[in-house]
């Protein structure tokens, strides 16, 4: 672990016996009078500051999306120098002043190194970390999303899996966890389980036949029958296996496409990191 002893080193306690003493529970760790936090989190985006100095933003298992002052985290000799890496995930022990957390030690989990060996992988890791950061919020506890982002990290560093696919299931994925949630189970207008050449409406978050609708829909993106079927999987599967699919062609083409489109319909904004791994990405043949 990355840390140094001293006379302030947190100690853990159980929340029974931070309650028999009259104390809140906070993480489970406390050092005299000041609280500290000890969770697991993902550096989504680093900042830097002062000369030596970071600004991470944390998606944490407990704490949702925080803020976290890491003095020092530039310098080589760092106890901060891996962990404070964009996508790093490691065990943080943080500690609360005013509004800003502070990081007091910090042990290295998974750095993803496979992303790292690889320029397309690593800028859709910075796409998908950006898109994650644009779907929580501050002090909300968010371990789905966490778990689903670091599932995705994984899906590329170390399962190898196609970019275009992975990015497409986890912007899909994602934005259901955070509540826009797209209707893909049978036709909107007709109620057409296996909709006549099937369409998304990535505004209206609606599955509709190609003649169905019209004069109601908005912004509709074409599928087929393969990548309506990986949709479904996407929105209706097993998380665990959410990336166990194979889809090539038109058909990728065509999930990617509406994938994309709506992630852009319903968060209403673009993605710098986005733009980069498209500036990167191995062209489809």
């Amino acid at each position: 672990m990355c840390s140094t002893a001293s006379r302030n080193a947190p100690t853990r306690e159980s929340r029974a016996e931070r309650e028999a003493r009259g104390l809140p529970y906070i993480g489970g760790t406390t050092v005299a009078s000041t609280p500290y936090t000890v969770t697991n989190g993902i550096v989504l985006r680093e900042t830097v500051t002062k000369e030596s100095d970071k600004i991470l933003t944390l998606l944490t298992r407990d704490l949702g999306r925080v803020s976290v002052i890491a003095r020092g985290a530039r310098r080589k000799n760092s106890k901060f120098a891996a962990c404070a890496q964009s996508l790093a995930y490691g065990e943080w022990t943080l500690y609360r002043r005013g509004e800003w957390y502070y990081a007091n030690d910090a042990e290295t989990l998974e750095l993803f190194t496979g992303l790292r060996q690889d320029l397309e992988a690593m800028a859709l890791g910075f796409y998908m970390a950006e898109l994650t950061e644009s779907v929580t919020t501050e002090d909300t506890a968010s371990d789905d999303i966490l778990r689903h982002l670091l599932n995705g990290l994984y899906a590329l560093s170390a399962l190898h899996k196609p970019p275009r696919l992975v990015k497409a299931a986890f912007e899909l994925r994602l934005l259901c966890l955070a509540g826009y949630e797209p209707l893909a189970d049978t036709c909107a207008y007709c109620g057409r389980e296996e909709p006549e050449d099937p369409m998304l409406d990535v505004v209206q978050g609606v599955l509709h036949c190609r003649r169905c609708g019209r004069g109601e829909r908005a912004l509709s993106m074409p599928l087929c029958r393969d990548s309506l079927a990986a949709l479904r999987h996407i929105l209706y599967g097993d998380p665990k296996r959410l990336y166990s699919f194979t889809l090539e062609g038109k058909a990728m083409d065509r999930l990617a496409g509406a994938a994309e489109a709506f992630v852009a319909a319903q968060l209403e904004r673009g993605f710098r990191t986005l733009d980069f791994y498209k500036s990167v990405q191995t062209p489809t043949k």
